[in-house]
């Protein structure tokens, strides 16, 4: 049987600390992201390979779907090239995953009222404002990652390699930009936190919440995949815009001033997007986004809520 500890105990002070629950946030978040990781990387692939930006350039227009492009990355340059980023990936959730967690918690319970319950406004703002800062501090590992990605493609393109590795491409874009540059594109980075983070924290926390006071279910793995399903269905909802709109912006070329050569910036983007591919140019990568939220925030809220308990923690 577990041993149960008073909340005043020295070994349940150290189980709740923000140092515990940051790290096992970071434990769960590296768990989701090594499995789902090649739907991101094909998201990504999507989201550029129709880009007006790139036929500006002499490039064949491309139209493939999810699977079709999957398929063509194994086949073209790899299987283990699915996982091109992954490090930086890593890097990113080491600051993004920890922080969002301990931020949200924070401003949560700030909101509580007496009963303990937090209503669907505050967690919807609680998950904004912990996401957009959270993401705004992680911002460069984002940018490292959507750089690795893009690159097979560009090697396919008949363009030379531009770096081997994540370190040489932190030392590229330093090069390039100096240290402002790191955070290109971080606008509709944080824009996309923002919102992702708005149906996965609040959607998770809500949910859960409702399932256990309002249908009487037990705290187990049952509610924790149910909040997490329909958190990942959220976030790939409110996030897929901002992020196709993010992920142009991050593999545009860089001028000799520092400055991307394809769009003046995130409206501009917004416009060139939906003038020259529609609307729905705004939800390219939408299917494996949302394949890869899904199961994405399962693993990572099934991971963390368990390793919490086995420490003796409490569950989020």
């Amino acid at each position: 049987m577990p041993v149960l500890r008073n909340a005043d105990h020295p070994a349940a002070r150290a189980t709740d600390s923000v140092l515990a629950r940051y790290s096992v946030a970071v434990l769960g978040a590296w768990a989701a992201e090594t499995a789902t990781y090649p739907f991101d990387l094909t998201k990504t692939r999507l989201q550029i390979q129709s880009e007006v930006a790139a036929t500006k350039h002499g490039y064949k227009l491309e139209n493939h779907g999810m699977v079709k492009t999957a398929i063509g990355i194994a086949k073209q340059e790899g299987v283990l090239k699915l996982w091109s980023g992954l490090v930086p990936m890593f890097q990113r959730h080491a600051i993004y995953s920890g922080c969002r967690l301990v931020f949200y918690e924070h401003f949560r319970n700030a909101f509580k009222d007496d009963t303990g319950k937090v209503s669907l406004g505050v967690a919807s703002v609680g998950g904004l404002a912990a996401g957009s800062l959270a993401q705004l501090i992680a911002s460069p590992t984002d940018l490292v990652k959507v750089q690795m990605q893009a690159e097979g493609r560009r090697v396919l393109q008949g363009r030379p390699q531009r770096f081997k590795n994540c370190r040489q491409v932190y030392s590229l874009l330093y090069t390039q930009s100096g240290i402002l540059g790191f955070w290109r594109g971080a606008v509709p980075n944080v824009q996309r936190a923002a919102l992702v983070n708005m149906g996965d924290l609040a959607a998770y926390d809500c949910c859960k919440q409702f399932l256990l006071r309002e249908v009487g279910m037990e705290d187990t793995a049952l509610v924790h995949a149910a909040a997490a399903f329909a958190a990942g269905f959220v976030a790939a909802v409110m996030g897929t815009p901002a992020d196709v709109i993010k992920t142009r912006l991050m593999n545009q070329p860089v001028g000799a001033d520092g400055r991307g050569t394809l769009y003046r910036g995130m409206i501009d983007c917004l416009q060139q997007s939906v003038k020259n591919e529609g609307v729905l140019s705004l939800y390219k990568g939408f299917l494996p986004l949302w394949m890869r939220l899904g199961p994405w925030a399962l693993i990572n809220w099934v991971a963390f809520e368990n390793i919490m308990l086995a420490i003796g923690g409490k569950t989020f």
